[in-house]
């Protein structure tokens, strides 16, 4: 949850790296930020610094996101963002069709951030387990704090 009076850089570099470290493969990872009131402004520098993440092969010193673990986890997450496109969600940040020369038939997935998600949606209801981001828009913190208490995932969130 994003509050107006968060300090946002480190709100932002915070947000980035949990939500695309590891290619959002990690059990804490966050898949969902919730921005509350006037905080819905950071949502173009959010999609800036995401966009600004290196994909590249894991042995490569200077990615930033790598692979996800397989053609499966691929063709899943790919599935997952396009279902909840097709329900209304605005793609920010497209990663899918990511390719990292040299890797041509990888299994990557670019940073990619989802707006105007709501609880039902597909990328919302289900768990990521890759590089996208949800973003939820709270009008006070007290519907911030349902919507994640409502959410069945109970994993990170920021």
């Amino acid at each position: 949850v994003v509050l107006p009076d968060c300090l946002p850089e480190q709100a932002l570099n915070g947000i980035v790296g949990a939500a695309f470290g590891a290619a959002g493969q990690r059990c804490m990872a966050i898949s969902v930020v919730v921005l509350v009131g006037a905080a819905h402004a950071l949502l173009p520098d959010l999609v800036a610094k995401a966009r600004a993440l290196r994909v590249g092969a894991g042995a490569d010193a200077a990615t930033e996101v790598g692979p996800v673990i397989s053609a499966e986890a691929k063709t899943r997450v790919e599935a997952l963002v396009a279902a909840s496109i097709q329900q209304g969600a605005k793609a920010e940040l497209d990663g899918r069709g990511v390719c990292v020369p040299g890797y041509e038939t990888g299994n990557f997935v670019g940073p990619t951030v989802l707006s105007a998600v709501t609880p039902d949606m597909p990328c919302y209801k289900e768990e990521l387990f890759g590089p996208v981001l949800c973003v939820l828009v709270a009008d006070t913190l007290d519907h911030a704090i349902a919507l994640v208490n409502a959410n069945p995932m109970g994993n990170g969130v920021a």
